[in-house]
């Protein structure tokens, strides 16, 4: 993948925003046009561009940046806020998924973004054992 440095859009003045506001709490369906020749936008497209569309909507200033899809080791630490051996060593345990590029190793961001949710959710079941005894019990 290329690099492309990141663009940044000042917010929208009140006048503009306020009838994109409107517009989107009535409809998430978004349709772009190429050149006159409209394209529906497969679901995570069209959530990535409603959501830069309600943050313009909602008076924000907004920056777009493209981010890897394999990522280094040390990319990939820093996006599941572990340190670089501590991520090393789940992808050692198969705890990550690891691709190799010659010697070195490469991690899918979906891949960390996954561990991360069971991670919250591992949390989230701890804490409610932790309150009731038994994580099949709601609370008395």
């Amino acid at each position: 993948m290329t690099a492309r440095a990141p663009r940044s859009a000042a917010a929208l003045p009140p006048e503009q925003a306020a009838p994109m506001r409107r517009a989107l709490g009535q409809s998430a369906d978004v349709t772009v046009f190429v050149d006159g020749t409209a394209h529906r936008l497969p679901a995570e497209a069209q959530a990535a561009v409603v959501d830069l569309l309600s943050r313009l909507s909602d008076g924000d200033a907004v920056q777009v940046t493209s981010v890897a899809e394999l990522l280094t080791t040390s990319q990939a630490a820093e996006l599941a806020g572990i340190s670089h051996s501590y991520l090393r060593k789940l992808t050692d345990a198969g705890t990550l998924p690891v691709e190799y590029r010659g010697s070195h190793r490469r991690i899918r961001r979906a891949d960390v973004e996954d561990w991360l949710r069971s991670q919250l959710r591992r949390k989230e079941l701890s804490a409610v054992t932790d309150v009731t005894g038994s994580p099949d019990q709601p609370p008395s």
